[in-house]
């Protein structure tokens, strides 16, 4: 009897285990996310994929008939599935935000200084893309223009509220003479006014002013350099109001008139930052000097990128951005460049996203902050959709834009797991780079609801690929908004006519969009905005 009773209390124990472990939510978990993730399934990532990747499409190149065609299918399904169009027109609002790409042909301008018109492209130029009025500028000296925790150009100074600076190019040496202060002796000069301009831009200045060397030479050698860049990219995005922040080179002649200085006592100056590697121990003040530049284009493509808009509830006015870019690289001769993987694949889990938070909403499960999904044009000639929505046209404050998940390539095999044949991986790229919070959210996530391998391999600082750089988040993430790139890395068919449907894995892109969506969802839904500590 003894016996019986026990053997019959093992197996009612087992039957009580198994009925919670069905019953109740697995620690962690939230079964109403889980109820709608369900809804990106292979069979629908599967039908989209087939449509935007058709040979109909023609290769989707940026501003061709196919690349239009699938704008239009992206905006009916964002439309259908009840997303709100976002983008004002003099028409009303549209699923559409229209841009142009073409070459500069030209710049025309005068900056005059105490009377006296100095020549474009002689005594200075601008590598931006902005054009003014005759606009008054009194910039503020600020030594190499440089700022980092070994050295700072701007630790006397109050935040700039709107200012010009102007400062030497290059940087200084260290104390002791060995290497330059931050590190960056190999970078181009470009780079380093862009590095320049982005610190300026933190301080609060509205543009940088930089001296072209110590004689009046480097200032040609300058531009000349600049010129054969323009050449070998001849296309660019056209920015129809350009506005600062802008960038601005000036001859040491120049900037010593400006300055109320000589041009030997700037180069005198300039040594003694070198050789102290420390911040300036004096300063010039400027004098007001007036600015006037426009620029000559030639419109080469017209295209548009697509959005769709889902409006939160008690965090609305804070936003989450789920991207990908739908162009590809059109035809060769015969020969259609598909793009099922590159980017299809992201293309598609971004509508299926916006299916399965639209879906949400409607039965009342509306996300906290909004959301905004957007596939964008022109990635593949330069980033210049994405570019578009954040530098020229943000339809949302950048600053009320909490995060932005990116999705390019995630439906093939690629990189080191061709070998291993091995789909349960996924290589994230930029999630530590600007939130630790964003890091710790997405680990978890995964952790919580798909068990993939997030494999970090390319999100190293010095990743020779430098895919950080080379897809649409990057736009984000240089306006200190955190991001996240999901991508399956580089495989065979990558840019060649045989990325085509009949190789997309399809259970593993519904695994990957089902782990972006659970991702986004706690993002949407948390009690505070993602922090920004890096």
């Amino acid at each position: 009897m003894k016996q019986y009773y026990i053997k019959n209390l093992g197996t009612l124990f087992i039957a009580w285990a198994m009925f919670w472990l069905v019953v109740v939510p697995a620690s962690g978990q939230d079964q109403t996310a889980i109820r709608y993730a369900k809804v990106i399934t292979q069979e629908a990532l599967s039908k989209h994929l087939h449509v935007i990747a058709a040979d109909s499409m023609e290769g989707r190149d940026t501003g061709s008939k196919g690349q239009k065609k699938a704008a239009d299918y992206i905006r009916q399904h964002f439309k259908t599935v009840g997303l709100a169009a976002p983008v004002p027109t003099p028409e009303g609002n549209s699923y559409f935000q229209r841009f142009q790409i073409g070459r500069k042909k030209s710049t025309e301008g005068t900056l005059t200084l105490n009377g006296q018109d100095f020549v474009y492209g002689k005594d200075f130029f601008s590598p931006s893309d902005y054009q003014t009025p005759a606009t008054v500028l009194q910039p503020v000296f600020v030594g190499y223009g440089i700022h980092t925790a070994q050295y700072s150009d701007y630790e006397a100074l109050e935040q700039l509220n709107g200012q010009w600076v102007i400062c030497y190019q290059g940087e200084p040496l260290d104390a002791n003479a060995n290497s330059r202060i931050t590190g960056a002796a190999q970078e181009s000069e470009a780079a380093r006014w862009e590095t320049k301009l982005a610190t300026a831009q933190s301080r609060g200045a509205k543009g940088l002013i930089i001296i072209a060397g110590d004689n009046d030479q480097d200032l040609g050698a300058a531009y000349s350099q600049y010129k054969a860049q323009q050449r070998k990219r001849p296309s660019n995005l056209y920015n129809p109001y350009p506005q600062s922040p802008a960038v601005l080179v000036v001859s040491a002649s120049v900037a010593a008139q400006w300055l109320n200085t000589t041009a030997d006592q700037l180069k005198t100056q300039r040594k003694k930052i070198g050789q102290s590697g420390k911040t300036t121990a004096e300063t010039f003040t400027a004098q007001q000097a007036t600015l006037s530049l426009q620029q000559l284009w030639e419109i080469e493509r017209d295209t548009e990128n697509v959005l769709g808009f889902l409006e939160g509830t008690d965090k609305k006015d804070e936003l989450l951005v789920i991207s990908a870019h739908y162009d590809h690289v059109g035809m060769e001769g015969d020969k259609i460049f598909n793009g099922a993987d590159d980017d299809g694949s992201g293309t598609v889990a971004v509508m299926m996203m916006a299916e399965a938070f639209a879906k949400a909403a409607a039965e009342g499960y509306r996300p906290r902050r909004s959301i905004l999904f957007i596939t964008v044009a022109g990635e593949e000639i330069g980033l210049f959709g994405s570019q578009f929505y954040t530098d020229v046209n943000p339809i949302f404050p950048l600053e009320n834009t909490v995060a932005n998940l990116n999705i390019d390539m995630i439906g093939r095999i690629g990189g080191e797991y061709i070998r291993k044949n091995d789909p349960n991986y996924i290589y994230l790229i930029g999630s530590d780079k600007l939130s630790t919070e964003l890091h710790q959210l997405s680990e978890k996530a995964n952790d919580t609801y798909t068990q993939l391998k997030l494999d970090y391999l390319y999100n190293r600082d010095n990743d020779p690929n430098r895919f950080y750089y080379r897809s649409d988040h990057y736009n984000f993430a240089k306006n200190r908004i955190p991001v996240i790139f999901y991508f399956n890395g580089v495989h065979p068919d990558y840019h060649q006519h045989t990325d085509t449907v009949e190789k997309i894995h399809f259970p593993k892109m519904e695994k990957i969009t089902r782990l972006i969506f659970h991702t986004a969802w706690e993002i949407a839904n948390r009690e505070e905005r993602l922090k920004v500590d890096k």
